[in-house]
């Protein structure tokens, strides 16, 4: 095999497409799924694909053989091969180890509350681009939508479940049942998590609260839910004032490219129910709640001051198969583009593709990241409008 070149970067007629099993704890989902290696491979592109990579979706080496890739027999073999490397969930730092300055890494990253990661994937001078701050033309995050619609839903489901007396909640039903009243459930964030945690808290008949400081997306909640859920501006007072009556509350907010607010604090915790149930959806970004810290599915909650905390850093690996497809759909466009034009020219010619770039020859490429990691932003000269 020939070493790869710097096709990843300026173009070619075709690119090695990489894409490792993924590491991180409890994560079954996978970057590529058969059908995006298809396209790929019908686009022209060589597909490398680990062993056992696509076994937590239900897929196994044989469909991807079908499907035009290549199997190798481990991550370190994918690095040596791919040009682009694909993935889910943000390197661990074995992997950023195994990145050189002619690849590129197309995948979630979270850089932000991971110093760690961020020096790492600078060290090794890869190009690093982040799904979680593609935009889109409305200024949506289209490649982080599909996991927070997942995530939003699961929020629910977790709430409901970690509620129980037997799993150490307050022993209430989400939906209540008559002459009983049902679970309080606060949502912190009527984005894409918010309002997907807010259908289903409402399919589930429990009495739903949702905070924000986007008026238009409050009034968009009302009119859709036509009263069956209530819309709050969100001020500290205010939200002090519900999380002290609630069962549930659902951290859902989210700062492009940047660390999450913390808006539950250690002393409203002192004011809640025992056995209330806390879900940080923005774990990712490094949590909404004072007191959150990131868990795993292994051993997904933990307790401060009598109240539950859920803060599964990659919630929607468990259900990894709807994940991945949901996750594919919006990311295969912008893979074929990356792979079919090289990452300069892709980058150059979608805006919304380039405000991805999160690393490039060693700097942070993104002002906000740049920020609260308190690093030097550098965007590349050839990025730059002159």
């Amino acid at each position: 095999m020939q070493p790869p070149t710097s096709l990843t970067l300026f173009g070619g007629p075709h690119m090695r497409v990489g894409c490792p099993k993924e590491i991180k704890t409890q994560e079954f989902r996978v970057g590529l799924t058969p059908e995006s290696a298809q396209e790929l491979a019908r686009a022209g592109h060589e597909v490398f694909m680990e062993t056992g990579a696509g076994l937590g979706i239900g897929a196994d080496d044989a469909l991807y053989v079908k499907s035009g890739a290549t199997i190798l027999p481990d991550a370190k073999s994918v690095f040596e091969a791919g040009e682009l490397i694909v993935k889910v969930k943000e390197p661990q730092l074995s992997e950023c180890a195994m990145l050189r300055p002619e690849q590129t890494l197309f995948t979630y990253l979270h850089l932000a509350p991971d110093p760690k990661q961020a020096e790492a994937l600078m060290q090794s001078r890869a190009t690093a681009i982040a799904y979680e701050t593609v935009t889109d033309a409305s200024g949506g995050l289209p490649l982080l939508k599909p996991m927070s619609e997942v995530a939003g839903r699961m929020a629910i489901q977790v709430g409901a479940n970690f509620l129980e007396k037997s799993h150490g909640g307050r022993g209430v039903l989400m939906g209540g049942v008559p002459g009983v009243r049902p679970a309080d459930v606060v949502i912190l964030g009527a984005g894409t998590a918010g309002y997907n945690a807010a259908q289903v808290a409402v399919g589930m008949r429990a009495r739903v609260t949702v905070f924000d400081k986007n008026l238009l997306k409050l009034e968009q909640l009302d009119r859709e839910f036509n009263g069956r859920l209530e819309t709050v501006y969100s001020t500290r007072a205010a939200v002090e004032d519900a999380v002290r009556e609630a069962d549930v509350v659902i951290g859902a907010v989210l700062v492009v490219g940047g660390s999450a607010p913390k808006l539950v604090t250690r002393d409203m915790l002192k004011t809640m129910r025992p056995g209330a149930v806390l879900v940080d959806i923005s774990i990712d970004q490094g949590g909404c709640f004072e007191t959150s810290h990131a868990t795993t599915h292994n051993d997904p909650v933990f307790e401060v001051d009598g109240i539950l905390h859920y803060c599964v850093a990659n919630m929607p690996g468990a259900v990894a198969r709807t994940s991945a497809f949901a996750l594919n759909n919006a990311t295969l466009p912008f893979t074929l583009a990356l792979a079919n034009k090289g990452t300069r020219r892709a980058l150059l010619e979608d805006r919304h593709l380039a405000n991805g770039l999160n690393v490039h020859d060693g700097a942070i490429a993104h002002e906000a990241v740049a920020r609260d990691l308190a690093k030097p932003f550098a965007r590349p000269a050839w990025l730059t409008p002159q």
